[in-house]
């Protein structure tokens, strides 16, 4: 099955410039899975989005389907079929 990643335009680096990618991941898939894959496909962009004890980094915010995943199950989140993926670190800054 296939999910949709809205990367920000920070990690288009990691996808060529593509704002939007899709990633295939087994049946029953949860966002930790979607994440490897997209790791996987485009190597680097996982360390952006996971800290070093593999957790969602603090100030990166995930969503699956407009859910923030921190309000659900975090990594164990299901990604059904068709599920749209939001990643969208925070931006600090300004006078």
């Amino acid at each position: 099955m296939s999910v949709a990643v809205r990367v920000p335009t920070i990690l288009r680096t990691y996808t060529k410039g593509e704002s939007d990618v899709s990633v295939d991941v087994d049946e029953g898939a949860t966002l930790g899975d979607v994440v490897k894959a997209l790791d996987a496909a485009y190597p680097g962009i996982g360390a952006r989005i996971l800290d070093d004890t593999g957790e969602i980094r603090r100030f990166v915010n995930v969503y699956v389907n407009d859910d923030d995943v921190r309000f659900d199950s975090g990594l164990q989140t299901p990604t059904p079929s068709g599920a749209k993926i939001s990643i969208i670190p925070a931006v600090a800054g300004g006078c």
